[in-house]
């Protein structure tokens, strides 16, 4: 299943997945909405808090894949949540879904990935 294009509102067991900046400044795109309406921390740029869950994507494609890695991890430890994935690294960051996607090859069931990286992981034939 795929995550809609704009997140507007959480149910109480719904995470919002974001892409952020490693000093937690959430200025623009997902960052914001996280910060404004899901509980992101300003200053806070790795992880969950509140209904949100930071992937710092601004600091380098080895550390995005590292924090996706961490983000998956962690996600198999609280299958109670729904992980609602936004395209993460494919804003600011510059990425485009065919890098990032794959990242995301063998995410627990409880991750929802965007349709553009849906694509990418598992194509229609």
């Amino acid at each position: 299943m795929s995550t809609a294009k704009f997140i507007t509102e959480l149910d109480a067991h719904e995470v919002f997945v974001f892409g952020s900046n490693a000093a937690g400044a959430h200025g623009a795109g997902a960052a914001r909405t996280a910060y404004e309406k899901f509980g992101a921390v300003w200053g806070e740029g790795h992880g969950h808090h509140g209904q949100s869950y930071a992937i710092d994507t601004m600091s380098g494609f080895d550390e995005l894949a590292a924090e996706v890695s961490r983000f998956c991890t962690y996600a198999t430890t609280r299958s109670e949540l729904t992980f609602l994935v936004t395209e993460v690294g494919c804003g600011i960051a510059g990425y485009a879904p065919e890098q990032v996607a794959p990242l995301f090859v063998g995410a627990p069931g409880n991750v929802e990935l965007p349709e553009s990286f849906e694509r990418v992981i598992r194509p229609r034939t």
